[in-house]
């Protein structure tokens, strides 16, 4: 495919949200995507390359690109003229002072200049979070240790562990947490018992899922259940 002709003299950032399929295409200039929430899953002439929440991606000017949001995700996206330094596709560990600005602070200049001081991202297995939510949420009382949410993925335990709180920021064990005190939540405001929603989403005791959703969310069972 014949990239579009590029009018940009400068690099310029923005925010831009993707759900779904984008089929192929190519333009003239450059572009950085930095991952902020989700994944996004490309095809760069005829490879494959994905962005999370973790990593960023060069696509140089001229390769022909297509993109696949399973779930909608967020990239701060960056358009830049052609340049040695984004001349070839790679993945990149961006700093996070790029994610703590909103785009119209970002000096994208200034980005761009700062590439060749990135770690490359050696290719890796890509962390399905969705896949994972989808399975714990079919069964939030089962057994979702490191090393079992670990074999879905087809990574070590230690590698999955400093993986993931790489892209998300917990660790396995709170991030399993979170997603039984969401079902709780959703239990007791459908009007089932304490009890009942303990044992539904893994907690031995009522009492101790009655403090979870204290401590973690600062609201008591009862409160939810009148909310409903």
């Amino acid at each position: 495919m014949e990239p579009s002709a590029s009018l940009l003299n400068h690099a310029e950032a923005s925010l831009r949200r993707y759900a779904g399929e984008y089929p192929a295409h190519a333009h003239g200039h450059a572009q950085v995507l930095v991952g902020l929430r989700g994944c996004l899953q490309l095809e760069l002439d005829g490879h494959a390359a994905f962005v999370d929440a973790a990593s960023a991606l060069i696509v140089p000017a001229g390769v022909t690109h297509a993109f696949l949001a399973e779930a909608p995700a967020q990239m701060l996206v960056i358009d830049a003229p052609a340049a040695a330094a984004l001349a070839r596709v790679r993945r990149f560990v961006p700093p996070p002072q790029w994610k703590a600005l909103p785009p119209e602070a970002l000096d994208a200049g200034a980005v761009i200049a700062a590439l060749a001081g990135t770690a490359t991202l050696l290719a890796r297995r890509r962390i399905d979070l969705a896949a994972l939510e989808a399975a714990v949420a079919a069964a939030p009382a089962g057994d979702w240790s490191t090393p079992r949410l670990a074999a879905l993925c087809c990574l070590s335990p230690q590698r999955f562990h400093a993986r993931f709180a790489e892209l998300t920021g917990l660790a396995p064990a709170a991030w399993v947490r979170a997603r039984r005190l969401d079902a709780a939540e959703r239990l007791l405001r459908a009007g089932l018992s304490l009890e009942a929603a303990a044992l539904q989403v893994g907690y031995a005791t009522a009492s101790a899922l009655a403090f979870a959703l204290r401590r973690e969310r600062g609201v008591g069972a009862r409160t939810l259940r009148a909310g409903r």
